[in-house]
């Protein structure tokens, strides 16, 4: 067998429908439109609904796009640090969810500076706010990314 040699089996092609050839063919006058009607007289477009509203626009439209790099962090803040740990303690993501202060540490751990800390810690998150991280290091505690 080469090349030049393959064909289609036997039975699986046919030959192309020649409509509008004259009243011969069988499928000459109306080549095979029927009679009368919109689609009998022009192409009409396979999603075209007769006149009602399109399904695209009548479903609403999904707004922007969700980056795959994106990444959710799970977030503390300072007051929860205050209330939930002793002067002098080492805070990591694990200490946090035995606490309960997060739930799962998602893509990483985020320390934002809502409330007073006054007690030195040495806290080890992924990311730290500005405000936090100069707010733990003037408690005269440390912040360590992980």
């Amino acid at each position: 067998m080469n090349l030049n040699e393959l064909r289609p089996a036997s039975g699986s092609t046919r030959p192309k429908r020649r409509v509008g050839r004259g009243i011969g063919s069988g499928m000459g006058k109306t080549a095979t439109r029927g009679t009368k009607g919109q689609k009998a007289r022009r192409q009409i477009h396979p999603n075209f609904e007769g006149g009602q509203t399109p399904i695209q626009r009548r479903l609403p439209v999904k707004k922007g796009f969700r980056n795959i790099n994106h990444k959710e962090y799970a977030i503390v803040n300072l007051d929860d640090l205050e209330a939930l740990f002793q002067d002098g303690d080492e805070v990591t993501p694990e200490k946090l969810v035995q606490t309960g202060i997060i739930g799962k540490p998602k893509d990483g751990v985020k320390v934002l500076a809502f409330g007073e800390l006054r007690k030195r810690l040495i806290v080890k998150a992924h990311k730290f706010s500005k405000a936090a991280k100069a707010a733990i290091e003037n408690a005269k505690g440390e912040a360590q990314v992980l």
